[in-house]
Order: C-alpha cells, then structure tokens, then sequence
C-alpha cells in the first residue's frame, strides 16, 4: 500500500518502522486529522507482529502495569500507560473485529484470528485514514535543519533521495531478530544526536549451558516442567524446557531479563510441594520404594534417571539417610544453574537497555535536546516481560507520540 501524497508538506510527521509501535502512531495520528507517511525497509509491515505468538499474536496482556517492565528510571512508563490502558487496547481492537481470548496469565490472543489480521487491521486503517506507508525503503540518515525541520535520506527502489519533515517518530525497534530485518538504526540516530543509550543485551533469551554439564541438558532436550525459577531481584512460576545447548521456557525466557553474565540462577522443580513431607509420607506406607519409583510418579521417568547423577536413586525410601535427605531437599526445591551465555539476538524476543528515558518526556516521548524527534516502542530503554506486556507498551508509546506530532 501507498498512499496518493505528492507533496512532502502534506506530511505532519514521518515515522520510522512499520512495526507495532508505528502503526499504531500512524492510526492514532490519522484520527486526529494528521498525516503521517510511515517508511519500512521490509516488504511488508509488522514483520515481528507476524510471528509473536507462534504466529497468534499475544497482543496485550491484562495485567500489564509499569511494575513489569526493565527500565533504568522504573516510573517513566507509568505516564503512557496512563494516557493508553490495556481497556484501551482491548476497546481498539473490539472495535475492529478482534475480540480477546484470555490463554493464561493475562495473555490475550485473537478469539477467532491470527498475527496476520492485527496487521490488515493496520493496514487498512491506514488505508483509510490516508496514511502513507512506503515498504522497500531504508532511510539511511536523519539531519537536523536550521529552520528545526528535518531532511531524510533514504534509498528506494535503487534510488537514493531526500524527504523533509518537521517531526520524525523513530519506531524501528530492537536489535532482535536480524532476519526480520532488525537493525540498530534506532540507536544511531540517537547517538548522532548525543542522546544517552543504556547498554543494549537480548532480554527473553535461551540461556546456555557449556562445559561438563551440557551433556545432562543434552540427554533432557525436550522435557518440558512446571518450576518456580528465581534470582536475588525477582521470581517465575512457569514451566522451562532442557533443550540440547541449555535452557529454555517462559519460566527462563522471562528470568534471561534479569540475569547478568556469572551470576546463578535457583530453580525450584517442585515448587507448590515438599519433596521431604512427600518422601516422609510414603516412607510410612511403601518404605521399600525406590526414590528413583518415587521421582517418576513426580516427574517423568527420563527426568527422573536423570536426576541419578545428583541422587541416590537406586536407595529405597527406608535407607535414605540424613545426608542423602538433605541433598535431596536442596536439590529439588534450590537447583543451581550457571548459565554460560545466551543464545544472542536471534533468538531473543526482545532487546534490553536502549534510548534513555531520561533523554526523553515520560509525557510525549519527543527527545529533550532535538524538538520534533520521538522515539518509541523497542527501541527505548523499556522492557517487558514475556506474555503481551511489550505489545502493550509499543501500542501505549505510538498513542502518546501520535497526540504531539
């Protein structure tokens, strides 16, 4: 889709990135009577939307609220999501034909739909609107003018030329995932123009095991168990999955956010239990079980085998001694994993760190030190957890920018 626009002062803004936070902009700017010309360098928009969800989109979360986002000012959120609630979300899509169907935790999907309808939605409502979207086009550079305007370089079918605009959104994300077409765009322009950034790392990321552990993960890939995961700052009552190069899982993807490279995690494999009054119970009636029997009816038995390497599985329940209980204790309820990395950008959901917040207005998001440029959604030093809450803050920073551009 290309909007009918031929002259560059029809547009009251140009926004940057076809992704969740742009189109929303796009939309939101339109209802207000704005122009916008929305510019992606992909063939089509909402590439990372396309796939979230496995392809469903998890496109808010109920629960969402500044308390379950990473950000060095932890308050800075607070302001959009004021100004743009999940009720909001859930009334937008309502109107357009999407209703919500709750999965767990808050997680709304599409009732009856998938990613690619949250994308038409956009496009035709930009269709609509008259708001232009060229696809196909990379915008190589961002100048600030004497008037305060701004000129756009950018490279179209194999042409390279400029745009002027008195207000540029950036929404080009983060740095994951490179073969949508990730880039640190974002994060230049920001630089160029001296704002701070916060030291970027994948965040809801696989973590990695090396060394002579791997190979007890390795055995494991493919078990998936409900577990209590935490750290020092916060805990995860989620399921994690071994996989043949670690770890993996809700559970682990959302503790990745927090965690730094050395440190530990703990893992608690039965969390809503006691492994000793279960052990202390059954010794009573079938003392002459073996604890390896008993791990089996807790977990699955190939998780259960594999537990003797740390255990004695082979001991039946009336043999097992003080020792050997107290080992068993703080290994189901305090296993220690240290992880040795992560399995990078390309496999992380999202990017954590970005623009600092205190480069920017909590209240329009516009940079403080270049009047006209705003910055949104991925890119921002604004984390969520895994389960819709960074849709919900890419839809809250597009509203916010739309109202001041």
């Amino acid at each position: 889709m290309v909007a009918k626009i031929t002259k560059q002062t029809q547009f009251d803004a140009i926004i940057i990135g076809a992704g969740a936070c742009g189109l929303m902009c796009a939309v939101q700017a339109g209802y207000l009577g704005k122009r916008t010309l929305i510019i992606e360098h992909n063939d089509k928009p909402g590439a990372k939307i396309l796939i979230s969800g496995g392809g469903r989109c998890n496109y808010t979360n109920m629960y969402a609220s500044a308390a379950q986002f990473i950000s060095q000012n932890e308050h800075f959120a607070k302001s959009a999501f004021a100004q743009w609630t999940v009720e909001d979300t859930i009334t937008f899509f309502e109107t357009y034909g999407i209703e919500g169907a709750e999965k767990t935790l808050g997680q709304l999907f599409p009732a009856n739909g998938k990613a690619k309808d949250v994308v038409q939605m956009f496009t035709d409502l930009c269709d609509q609107l008259e708001q232009g979207l060229w696809l196909d086009t990379r915008v190589t550079d961002v100048a600030k003018n004497e008037d305060e305007s701004f000129t756009l370089s950018y490279e179209r079918y194999g042409k390279v030329s400029t745009i002027n605009t008195d207000k540029v959104v950036i929404a080009t994300g983060g740095l994951p995932i490179s073969k949508l077409g990730a880039t640190d765009f974002g994060l230049r322009i920001a630089r160029k123009f001296g704002l701070k950034i916060v030291e970027t790392v994948p965040a809801l990321v696989p973590l990695t095991i090396t060394g002579k552990q791997q190979s007890w993960y390795e055995q494991l890939s493919g078990s998936s168990i409900f577990c209590r995961v935490w750290n020092e700052e916060i805990s995860f009552d989620e399921n994690i999955l071994f996989t043949h190069w670690g770890l993996s899982g809700p559970a682990i993807l959302q503790i990745s956010s927090y965690w730094k490279p050395g440190e530990s995690i703990y893992i608690d494999l039965l969390p809503n239990q006691s492994i000793l009054d279960i052990i202390n119970n059954e010794q009573r009636t079938n003392s002459k079980q073996l604890l390896q029997t008993l791990l089996s009816g807790l977990f699955t038995r190939k998780f259960a085998e594999a537990l003797g390497l740390y255990l004695p599985i082979t001991k039946n329940l009336a043999t097992l001694s003080k020792s050997d209980l107290e080992t068993i204790d703080n290994l189901i309820h305090n296993f220690k994993v240290t992880p040795a990395g992560t399995k990078g950008y390309d496999k992380a959901e999202v990017m954590r760190g970005g623009i600092s917040t205190d480069e920017l207005s909590s209240k329009t998001l516009e940079a403080k030190k270049v009047p006209g440029l705003f910055f949104g959604g991925e890119c921002v030093d604004v984390t969520g957890w895994l389960g819709g809450y960074n849709f919900q803050w890419a839809w809250a920073s597009g509203f916010v920018i739309a109202q001041h551009i």
